[in-house]
């Protein structure tokens, strides 16, 4: 699943406006895309702050405060896209940063 095209729906507020989604070749592209995505916010937050740091908590916390996230992985088996909610969506995210800090 890991190498599957991923969907991801986002809706930041309530407001419907606010929905869009993001389209990537792969499950690991996709969570450094939301991460890219939480970079960004920051960035705008702290336009002043040259180096941004953040951890895992801080970054599931963004998460929580979205409206709405979720995933749509594609499973080449059954020729569909599974839906995954955003417990899932964290659960794959701290794994793939485990792995690139090099934990295991």
């Amino acid at each position: 699943m890991e190498k599957s095209h991923t969907i991801i729906l986002v809706q930041r507020t309530q407001a419907k406006n606010s929905r869009t989604f993001l389209d990537y070749e792969t499950l690991s592209r996709a969570v450094d895309g939301i991460c890219a995505l939480f970079e960004r916010d920051l960035k705008e937050k702290y336009p002043h702050q040259r180096e941004l740091t953040y951890d895992v908590q801080q970054l599931f916390q963004w998460l929580d405060h979205l409206h709405d996230l979720s995933a749509l992985v594609y499973d080449a088996k059954l020729t569909a896209y599974l839906p995954f909610n955003k417990a899932w969506i964290k659960e794959k995210m701290l794994k793939q940063l485990q792995r690139q800090a090099g934990f295991r």
